[in-house]
């Protein structure tokens, strides 16, 4: 009888319990297109001209330093659309706008958006 050493039993038993690592997938970060706010699309980046064509003449425009401040007044709501170049030598274009009701309570800005285009096709 061949005699087997006794010791080498212990680390046999314990290498049947140690699993096999695994690969992890690999994770590779996207980027996502900017968000547009739904129904705002259609004055989003649109310049000064882009807007008076939209909603007709502006009720106020206002020229600050380095920026445009567009307002359209209509029945329902007032909007006013901010606009800032984009780069050195362009139009500025609408980045933001905000909206409210004409006594100032909040209203959804893109119903102010299409109420104010029902204005401008009501003319």
């Amino acid at each position: 009888m061949r005699y087997f050493p006794v010791f080498l039993f212990p680390p046999l038993i314990l290498a049947g319990c140690v699993s096999t690592p695994t690969a992890r997938p690999v994770v590779i970060p996207t980027r996502s297109a900017p968000m547009r706010a739904t129904g705002l699309e259609r004055v989003l980046g649109e310049n000064a001209r882009g807007l008076v064509a939209l909603f007709g003449p502006a009720d106020q425009d206002v020229h600050e330093e380095g920026s445009q401040r567009l307002q359209f007044r209509g029945p329902i709501c007032v909007l006013d659309a901010y606009l800032y170049p984009e780069s050195r030598g362009r139009d500025p274009v609408v980045t933001y706008i905000d909206a409210r009701q004409p006594d100032g309570r909040d209203i959804d800005r893109a119903s102010c958006v299409a109420a104010l285009t029902r204005r401008r096709e009501a003319r």
